[in-house]
C-alpha cells in the first residue's frame, strides 16, 4: 500500500518489469540500435521536476538504486541497469534564453538542435554537442566536447549553476558558493555522478558571425604524412578553427569504385566574426604541398550550426546498431592513426570511422578551472563500430575491442562520455586524474553514503 502511494506521488509514467509496454518502453531508453541485455526492475518517465524527489524517495523506500538517462545517447547504454530504477528524464524540454545577462536556463532533455536556433535568433550559442539529437543532461555532466569548445572550452566551463534532486530527495542548488562541491563533480563526472540534474544555468557566447568549413580527403595509404601536415598547420590555427582528421570509408561523392576506398580526411571549421576572418582563419589549409592527390577537396564555403549538425546526424544517423571507445594520448596524430588506420582496412562495416579532433577542449587552464573534466593527454581519438544487420554484432564489438587495444599502449585516459565502460572495469577510473578519481570517491561517500544512486556502469 505505502508503495502504491509513493508510485502514486509520481505524474508521470511508472512501469515495472513484466508490465504491459514494459520492453517497449526499455528498448527506446537506448538510441542506439544495440540493445543492452539489462533490464531495471522500474522506469520512471518523469513528468516534471516535481517528479524527480517524488522518484527518488520510491526508489529509497523499494531499495532500488538509480540509473538518470537524458535522452539515451551513451553508447555502451549506461543508464540501462539490472534491477534497479531508470529514472527517465526526457520529457524535461523546456528551456528560457535571457539575452541581457546572456544566460539560459535549461532541463537535461533539451537538444543543441532545439537550443542552438534560439540562441542564434538572439546572438548567442553555446557549444552544444556536435550532433543535434544530443541532450544537454548527459552531455554537459560528462564534460561536453561539442562545437567550437576548443576555444569555449568544454560546454561544462561554461555551466554557471545546476538544481539537483540528492539522495535524500532534496532539491538543492548547487554553484560556486553554495554546495560547490557537488557543483565541482557535476562538471565532469558523467554517468557516475550521485544526484539528478533537473535544471542547468548556462553562461552564453556572443554568436560567430560567420561559419566556414573546407575539407580535404586523402587515400588513407597516405595517413601519415597527412597526420605530419595536420599537425604543423594546426598550430597556425586560431582556436577558434576546428581541425578534425578521420579516417573512414569514402564518400560516395568522393569515388565510384566498389568497394569505395578507405580515406583520411581533413577538416577545419572556423567559428568568427565576420567572412574576412573566415576566411583569413582558413588560409593556413590553402597551402597543402600534396594537395594534386588528393581525392577530394572542398574550397572553404559558409555554413551554419543546423548544417553542421545535420553532416553530424548523417554520420552516426539513428536507428544503427553502435559500439565505442575513447582514448587520450601523449603520441602523436602520426603515430596514432597509422595503428587506428590498419584497423580501418579491416573493418567489417564500411560506416565505421575513426574520428581524430585536434584539441577538443582547450587546454587552457582557466577553461579547466574546478570542475571534475580533465584533458588527459594531448591528442585524442574515438574509433566506432557502426552497422546495420545484428548478425553483425559480434564481429563489429570485436573489431571495435581490437581496434582500441592496438592503441591502448599509447593510451593516457578516457573520455567517460564514449568510453566503452563495458570493456574494462578501468575504463572508468582512467577517464580522471587519480586525485580527482579519489575526490569524487569520497564526495560519493559523503553525499550517497547508501549508494542510492548507480556508480559506473562495469563489466
Amino acid at each position: 500500500m505505502r508503495e502504491q502511494r509513493q508510485a502514486g506521488a509520481v505524474e508521470g509514467t511508472v512501469l515495472r518489469r513484466g508490465d504491459d509496454g514494459y520492453e517497449a518502453v526499455r528498448a527506446a531508453m537506448v538510441w542506439n540500435g544495440l540493445k543492452p541485455d539489462r533490464f531495471p526492475e522500474l522506469i520512471v518517465r518523469a513528468a516534471s521536476e516535481r517528479d524527480v524527489p517524488a522518484a527518488v524517495r520510491l526508489a529509497r523506500s523499494l531499495g532500488l538504486r538509480i540509473a538518470v538517462r537524458s535522452a539515451g545517447h551513451s553508447w555502451c547504454g549506461s543508464p540501462v541497469r539490472n534491477d534497479g530504477m531508470l529514472l527517465d528524464l526526457s520529457g524535461l524540454r523546456r528551456y528560457a534564453i535571457d539575452p541581457g545577462s546572456a544566460t539560459a536556463s535549461v532541463q537535461p532533455a533539451v537538444t543543441g538542435r532545439e537550443l542552438g536556433p534560439a540562441l542564434a535568433e538572439a546572438g548567442l550559442a553555446f557549444p552544444t554537442g556536435h550532433c543535434g539529437t544530443v541532450a544537454l543532461g548527459g552531455y554537459l555532466l560528462s564534460g561536453g566536447l561539442g562545437w567550437n569548445s576548443g576555444a569555449l572550452g568544454p560546454a561544462c566551463h561554461s555551466v554557471e549553476e545546476i538544481e539537483a534532486v540528492t539522495a535524500d530527495g532534496e532539491t538543492v542548488r548547487c554553484n560556486e558558493r553554495e554546495n560547490a562541491d557537488l557543483f565541482w563533480a557535476a562538471r565532469g563526472a558523467g554517468p557516475g555522478f550521485f544526484a539528478a540534474v533537473t535544471r542547468f544555468r548556462l553562461r552564453l557566447h556572443p554568436a560567430p558571425g560567420a561559419i566556414e568549413t573546407t575539407m580535404y580527403a586523402f587515400p588513407l595509404a597516405d595517413v601519415e604524412p597527412v597526420c605530419q601536415w595536420a599537425t604543423e598547420i594546426s598550430h597556425e590555427l586560431e582556436p577558434s578553427v576546428e581541425l578534425a582528421l578521420t579516417l573512414a570509408t569514402a564518400a560516395p561523392f568522393m569515388a565510384d569504385a566498389t568497394p569505395r576506398p578507405k580515406v583520411v580526411t581533413v577538416t577545419a571549421t572556423a567559428f568568427a566574426s565576420d567572412g574576412t576572418h573566415a576566411d583569413e582563419a582558413l588560409r593556413p589549409l590553402g597551402s597543402c604541398p600534396f594537395a594534386d592527390g588528393a581525392v577530394h577537396h572542398r574550397a572553404p564555403e559558409t555554413t551554419s550550426l543546423a548544417a553542421l549538425h545535420g553532416t553530424a546526424d548523417g554520420l552516426w544517423p539513428s536507428g544503427l546498431r553502435y559500439a565505442a571507445d575513447t582514448l587520450w594520448s601523449d603520441a602523436d596524430f602520426a603515430a596514432l592513426l597509422s595503428r587506428l588506420g590498419d584497423a580501418m582496412r579491416e573493418a567489417p562495416s564500411e560506416r565505421s570511422l575513426v574520428l581524430a579532433p585536434f584539441a577538443p577542449a582547450s587546454h587552457d587552464g582557466d577553461l579547466l578551472r574546478d570542475m571534475a573534466f580533465s584533458v588527459l593527454g594531448e591528442t585524442y581519438a574515438v574509433p566506432y563500430a557502426i552497422w546495420d544487420d545484428p548478425s553483425g554484432d559480434e564481429a563489429n564489438i570485436r573489431w571495435l575491442r581490437d581496434a582500441a587495444a592496438s592503441v591502448a599502449p599509447l593510451a593516457t585516459g578516457h573520455y567517460i562520455a564514449e568510453a566503452d565502460l563495458t570493456a574494462h572495469p578501468a575504463r572508468a577510473e582512467r577517464s580522471f586524474r587519480a586525485n580527482d578519481w579519489e575526490r569524487l570517491h569520497n564526495l560519493r561517500a559523503r553525499h550517497d553514503p547508501e549508494g542510492l544512486f548507480h556508480t559506473y556502469l562495469a563489466p
